[in-house]
């Protein structure tokens, strides 16, 4: 099995789970999952623009995906995670709630993928 496998993997195992249950609790968030977005959120972003140039330089046709990252997921757990219960609105908890479901179809189909169950031709 390949390393997106395993990044798959994680993303189904971790994040996703980790975006829905902010998402849904919203206002009664714990304060240890909002310094914990921050956290990951300002990781996310830095990871994600240091591979997203070097993507740009190689060519890659993965850029979009480091892209996504710097510029709508990273600054999203950022915001959430700095506004806090008080000062974050309904359309960041929902656009956060979009992002965990993308993610979810998106790893999972990914995975299907790499283990070659569904043949495309």
């Amino acid at each position: 099995m390949d390393t997106h496998f395993f990044i798959s993997l994680f993303h189904i195992i971790a994040v996703v789970p980790f975006f829905l249950f902010v998402a849904f609790k919203r206002a009664s968030t714990p304060d240890w999952a909002y310094l914990l977005m921050l956290v990951l959120g300002v990781i996310v972003v830095l990871y994600h623009l240091m591979k997203t140039v070097r993507r740009f330089y190689s060519g890659s046709h993965y850029l979009w995906v480091n892209l996504l990252h710097v510029l709508v997921v990273g600054p999203l757990m950022v915001y959430i995670g700095t506004k806090k219960s008080a000062g974050t609105p309904r359309a960041a908890y929902e656009l956060l709630a979009m992002v965990g479901f993308a993610a979810l179809g998106y790893h999972l189909y990914s995975m299907v993928q790499s283990l070659q169950i569904v043949r495309v031709d």
